[in-house]
């Protein structure tokens, strides 16, 4: 097979550093917290280099996985793949070189991983409960929707239109509680299954786009390229971790290392430049700020994407009062929504003005919740039974009496 050629290094895509000025703005308040300077041109260029780059081990794969020929090598089917995901890649006996190179990689643990504070990492974002699915569906996901690239490559797959849009965002929020869990990203664990899925599911999605004559490079880079998935990784990181603590939670210096240290390991599985791995927020927030200057701000997918997931909140499922709740859960997301994006974000996605009424209540009992309970290991023994308590009701309002599963399958 021969591999697949990344567009020439010797330009970026039109959507590079187009709406600067604007993201200047936005990005404001995030470049006085770090005190940063000009932004560094070196780190811009990488960005927009990587705009054009794939994850090549996954792209690999999918290649050797639409291989029509039976009798060929390299030729890997799905449920080769989901037995080396099971039982390991030496279960298969001889399995194809794309097969066994994947899960070297993947299987392959850094000698900078440490489980035990992988774990604590997890049990910190449990603790966080309601807030961390907030801000993780709020200020991250639909916050991230007034970007073009990856929003336009959401619309083009039909995951968050009509009906799919209540299971995608289902699927995103069983993902980032399932990686939380102990042990869960260990090999064997749920968490880690989920995450080389993810992993897959995005190299096929690229592997589609990028043949289908559908996706416009010249103006986006690759459909699922390095640096947009950088940037996914931060929101659920540091920006978490930012989101909650404008929520009113009280987050120690070693609880967000935990934290960061469970995503940097995740980002290691999903295919992130190493190189962009950070251990302290700071590091993540001083990459997401230049991450950010190079976004291109407003997409016609924008406001699709961002009323598909308001109107998502209609169809929850609720055993009791059902109509009522879901009207409910739909005015607090906008009600958030209005806070994390303010008047012109919400305008720029389509949205209706919301005055931020849910917030101050839930600000006032987290300062105290946190600021007391999260100071002794009782007390975040307490914060810990309540978060999963939530995540498991949260949850049920998602998928109902459906299976919670997400990635590809079949054969």
């Amino acid at each position: 097979m021969l591999p697949q050629q990344s567009p020439p290094r010797s330009r970026y895509p039109r959507r590079f550093r187009e709406t600067e000025s604007v993201n200047r703005r936005l990005g404001r308040p995030l470049r006085l917290l770090l005190r940063q300077g000009e932004p560094d041109p070196a780190l811009l260029d990488t960005i927009g280099h990587r705009l054009t780059e794939r994850d090549e081990a996954g792209a690999a794969l999918v290649r050797a996985m639409r291989i029509t020929d039976a009798t060929h090598p390299d030729r890997v089917t799905m449920r080769q793949f989901q037995q080396a995901l099971a039982d390991g890649v030496d279960a298969l006996g001889d399995p194809p070189a794309p097969l066994r190179d994947f899960f070297a990689l993947v299987d392959h643990v850094p000698d900078w991983v440490d489980f035990d504070l992988v774990n604590e990492g997890g049990r910190v974002v449990r603790r966080f409960g309601r807030n961390s699915a907030d801000v993780l569906l709020q200020l991250a996901l639909i916050g991230s929707y007034r970007f073009g690239g990856a929003a336009d490559l959401l619309v083009e797959t039909g995951g968050l239109a009509g009906a799919a849009a209540l299971r995608r965002l289902a699927e995103t929020q069983h993902w980032t509680v399932t990686v939380a869990g102990d042990d869960a990203l260990r090999r064997g664990g749920e968490g880690f299954r989920l995450t080389v899925q993810v992993r897959l599911m995005h190299a096929l999605i690229n592997h589609e786009f990028e043949t289908n004559g559908r996706w416009d490079a010249e103006r986006w880079g690759l459909p699922v390229n390095r640096s947009d998935l950088a940037s996914t990784l931060g929101l659920f990181s540091a920006v978490q971790l930012l989101g909650v603590r404008m929520l009113g939670v009280r987050v120690t210096r070693a609880e967000s290392r935990a934290v960061m240290h469970l995503w940097k390991y995740i980002g290691w599985l999903i295919g992130v430049d190493e190189d962009w791995l950070n251990d302290s927020e700071r590091d993540q927030h001083r990459l997401n700020y230049h991450l950010l200057l190079t976004q291109s701000y407003g997409s016609l997918a924008s406001p699709t994407l961002a009323n598909a997931a308001v109107e998502a909140q209609r169809a929850l499922h609720f055993r009791r009062l059902a109509g009522l709740r879901r009207a409910y859960a739909r005015a607090r997301l906008l009600s958030m929504l209005g806070y994390f994006l303010g008047r012109q974000g919400m305008r720029d996605l389509g949205l209706p003005p919301a005055l931020p009424w849910a917030v101050p209540p839930l600000v006032a009992a987290n300062l105290l919740r946190y600021g007391t309970l999260g100071r002794t290991a009782v007390g975040r023994r307490v914060l810990l039974r309540s978060g999963d308590r939530f995540i498991r009701r949260h949850l049920r309002h998602y998928f109902g009496e459906h299976a919670a599963e997400i990635g590809p399958s079949g054969r």
